[in-house]
């Protein structure tokens, strides 16, 4: 203000006022790159760089929508699933770096790492991935369906899996009732996304040989 002279027609509770809101914006950046940092997200991606195809299965509405956070406020969870490479992690990870951008804890785990952890209950957003890669075994499945009904209606989740909803029994075998219980909580209540198309893995690959061959 003193460089550009206008310092004198900045009033003593501006100052304050701009000082003070420059310190929040600073507290609040701070925060949720800590809050980034924590989690050790498999990728470094945000919500803008998600590509939404209908095609694909990526809605754009549904994208801007949970963008809000409104679902994790709620406790709404959301279920990623399609064949590798169709950027099921990548999503998830948008998702949760966007809760932590407005200042939600999250945890990213694959999915067998989880029964590793004890206070998962208390985190605002839990992202699972790679659900389905093995069977749970009876004791996993019971851990699984406690944190599911802990979390249930309090807390979001993300599920990441190359399943889809109608094969999970494959790989939740022995208890049907908490098969039905963990289902339940997810098939009515989540918001969905089934990712189609060609891996984007493979893409990438080409779009690497193309630049390396013209290099």
């Amino acid at each position: 203000m003193q460089e550009t002279r206008q310092h004198d027609s900045l009033s003593l509770k501006d100052g304050l006022q701009l000082l003070i809101q420059a310190e929040l914006d600073n507290r609040t950046t701070s925060r949720n790159s800590r809050l980034v940092k924590k989690v050790r997200f498999r990728y470094q991606t945000s919500i803008s760089e998600v590509i939404c195809d209908s095609n694909r299965g990526v809605d754009k509405q549904k994208v801007l929508n949970l963008a809000t956070c409104d679902y994790v406020r709620k406790g709404v969870s959301v279920l990623i699933t399609g064949a590798a490479g169709t950027g099921k992690s990548w999503l998830g990870t948008a998702l949760g770096h966007q809760a932590c951008m407005n200042g939600y804890k999250v945890a990213y785990y694959n999915v067998y790492r989880l029964f590793e952890e004890i206070a998962l209950a208390q985190t605002d957003l839990l992202i699972l991935d790679d659900f389905g890669m093995k069977v749970l075994n009876g004791q996993q499945m019971l851990d699984f369906m406690e944190i599911i009904e802990d979390r249930h209606g309090q807390k979001a989740t993300i599920i990441i899996s190359q399943l889809p909803v109608s094969n999970r029994y494959d790989v939740m075998k022995g208890n049907t009732t908490a098969v039905d219980a963990i289902l339940d909580r997810f098939v009515h209540t989540s918001v969905r996304f089934e990712l189609k198309g060609a891996s984007l893995r493979q893409k990438s690959n080409l779009k690497c040989t193309e630049t390396e061959r013209n290099y």
